[in-house]
């Protein structure tokens, strides 16, 4: 029923943006917490950012002030525009519902296959 779909993942030197986004089927945004979650090589799944309306945003740490995690409820998509991108930012990064960076993964109902992000240095 619930269906993430990622897009916008590729290849971007250090210092460049990328822009991924989060096609979304199933749920409403209104009833759940939405976000991304990231994989690096080697490393345990981490989260990155929320969003929800009872929350508002949130983020880790490590990309507080590079990156904006956004909706569009009217398009069902989320985004999360990655700027000044290093190369610790480098894996595959998912689409999540239920999102909850303190929880970590267990907090996540569902995920997205996954859009690989590399960034060379």
């Amino acid at each position: 029923e619930v269906q993430l779909v990622e897009s916008g993942g590729g290849l971007v030197q250090a210092g460049g943006s990328l822009r991924l986004s989060c096609a979304a089927s199933g749920f409403s945004f209104d009833d759940y917490s939405i976000g991304w979650f990231r994989q690096a090589p080697g490393k345990e799944r981490e989260g990155v950012s929320c969003i929800s309306t009872r929350d508002g945003v949130t983020y880790a740490g490590s990309v507080k002030g590079r990156f904006t995690i956004s909706s569009d409820k009217s398009k069902n998509t989320m985004y999360l525009q990655m700027n000044s991108l290093k190369s610790e930012d480098t894996g595959v990064y998912y689409c999540v519902v239920s999102c909850h960076l303190r929880q970590g993964v267990r907090g996540s109902r569902h995920w997205g296959r996954g859009t690989q992000v590399t960034v060379s240095s």
